[in-house]
């Protein structure tokens, strides 16, 4: 049987592995494969700690800090400034200082007026607070009511109570105590008179005879 033929202007190849007396053909062409494109590895499975660790690097803006090792305290806390750094700020900030106390002396005025101490920053904060319950107002405006900032700075001086237990002098430790003893009252006060259904009558002021 010829093995290829001619028809029509086209070829037809045999291509059967067997002559039609059972012996092996030599001229099958070999079926040439096409290579199989390689492929890649499968990414070997991440740990929990690894993937949770790329997870908030790719939506916490933490991530553009340096890790903990490298300096880094907490998330995104920077290091503490070293003794030297310190030192050098702290000599800068005095001699600016000198130099302001130096022009209010020359206005006429005391510079010890200006000078921040334990009491004064107490007495801030106390007055902040009554600012916040409405009890005191700046002079030409009305008293504003802000009972969740009241209760913030009360907490703050709750706070100074605690850290501070221990290291202040007699006369500190009563303003403090005294401080705190007044604005808490005074937010109980106000709170419970909001809560309070509103009088018949008080809001007109009228009284009967």
């Amino acid at each position: 049987m010829a093995e290829k033929r001619r028809e029509s202007g086209f070829t037809v190849n045999d291509r059967r592995l067997f002559t039609e007396d059972g012996e092996l053909r030599n001229n099958v062409p070999e079926e040439v494969e096409p290579p199989k494109a390689a492929t890649p590895p499968a990414p070997a499975p991440a740990s929990p700690q690894t993937a949770a660790k790329e997870t908030a690097q790719a939506v916490s803006p933490v991530a553009a800090f340096p890790a903990e090792e490298d300096g880094i305290v907490g998330q995104g806390m920077p290091a503490a400034p070293t003794a030297a750094e310190q030192q050098a700020q702290a000599d800068a900030y005095r001699e600016l200082s000198q130099e302001l106390d130096s022009r209010v002396e020359l206005s006429g005025r005391s510079a010890k007026e200006f000078e921040m101490t334990f009491e004064r920053f107490l007495a801030s904060l106390y007055m902040t607070a009554m600012l916040q319950l409405g009890l005191m107002h700046q002079q030409g405006e009305q008293p504003r009511l802000d009972i969740i900032g009241a209760r913030q700075t009360i907490d703050t001086l709750s706070l100074l109570a605690e850290k501070t237990k221990g290291n202040l002098t007699p006369t500190e430790e009563a303003f403090l105590q005294n401080s705190l003893y007044e604005v808490r009252m005074a937010y109980v006060e106000v709170t419970n008179a909001l809560s309070r259904p509103p009088q018949p009558g008080a809001a007109t002021g009228t009284t009967g005879r």
